[in-house]
């Protein structure tokens, strides 16, 4: 799959002398939703606003559909859209007022239509003619992800698009990124809710200290990072763990009435295997449960270390 957006040897050391991004390769796929994880203060935000033009980088070059941001920054800018952290535009305009404009800013000629079928889109077509003070966060919110896409843009940035509003929200603006991805737009988000990268995303990349740790597809980060655990609850107690057992690694646990064992990877296929053993050896089992590494369990082991830059 082609890239999108290209990001070479890109870096950020402001003016006070704090570092805000070490040097950062990365392509972004056409068509895919990226997410970029990070703890606060890792350099998500900065990274993104020099992509959109909002911060100027110290060194690097990046293009946006093949347009170098600096150079050529109209083109690339009208491939963008950003739906910012903050709720930014001004609250005595209409929402009509607002996403017209900001199709104006972009050099794009007036749509009224498209405009329209957009707000519908939005679940904003009743509120067309409200002012956006007078907006809940979660409408204002969809404001925000209107006037982003009010130019038809090819790439959308989502940063913290789901911060602050309630369950049923996120939940209608996931279905609305899988329908932007299906109709062709680029998703990159940020999120504090990993669950949400793990459930939307295709790749994932993971910042920290300014550096790129990681850029893996989800299914191989899972596969990779992954581990499942095996915890089995017996009936009678053990002193020791049987000779038999040595492959599967087991550690005993709760004074002996407990055996656990931990698969990398992610894979299970040792642990019908393992019970079979158990079963032959006479070992009686109470219960059993498992734990799957999830994605957030993967960003905390790899935030909690220093791993070193990546490529990708």
């Amino acid at each position: 799959m082609p890239s999108i957006i290209s990001i070479q040897n890109v870096s950020k050391l402001y003016a006070s002398g704090v570092r805000a991004l070490e040097p950062i390769d990365l392509e972004i796929r056409k068509g895919e939703i990226f997410a970029l994880l990070g703890p606060n203060g890792a350099g998500k935000t900065t990274l993104i606003n020099i992509i959109c033009g909002i911060v100027t980088a110290s060194g690097g070059h990046i293009t946006a559909d093949g347009h170098d941001i600096v150079r050529d920054y109209r083109a690339a800018r009208t491939k963008i859209g950003l739906v910012p952290q903050e709720l930014t535009t001004d609250s005595f305009e209409t929402v009509w007022a607002t996403v017209s404009f900001s199709r104006g800013l972009f050099g794009r000629a007036p749509n009224a239509a498209y405009l329209t079928g957009l707000l519908r889109y939005l679940s904003l077509s009743a509120k067309r003619d409200s002012r956006i003070m007078d907006l809940s966060g979660g409408m204002k919110r969809r404001v925000m992800i209107a006037k982003a896409l009010s130019h038809e843009p090819d790439i959308l940035f989502l940063d913290e698009p789901t911060a602050g509003v309630d369950v049923e929200l996120r939940r209608d603006m996931w279905n609305l990124v899988r329908g932007l991805r299906e109709r062709g737009v680029t998703i990159i988000l940020t999120t504090h809710y990993i669950e949400e990268a793990e459930e939307m995303a295709d790749r994932v990349g993971v910042i920290n200290k300014g550096s790129l740790v990681l850029v893996e597809e989800k299914a191989a980060l899972m596969h990779k990072f992954g581990k499942k655990q095996l915890t089995l609850h017996l009936q009678t107690p053990l002193a020791q763990i049987p000779a038999e057992l040595a492959p599967w690694r087991l550690e005993l646990k709760d004074q002996g009435l407990g055996l656990e064992c931990t698969f990398d990877g992610g894979s299970d296929a040792g642990i019908p295997l393992l019970l079979h053993k158990m079963s032959e050896l006479s070992i009686p089992i109470k219960d059993l449960e498992t734990h799957q590494s999830s994605l957030e369990d993967i960003f905390v082991s790899l935030v909690s270390e220093r791993a070193p830059r990546v490529r990708a």
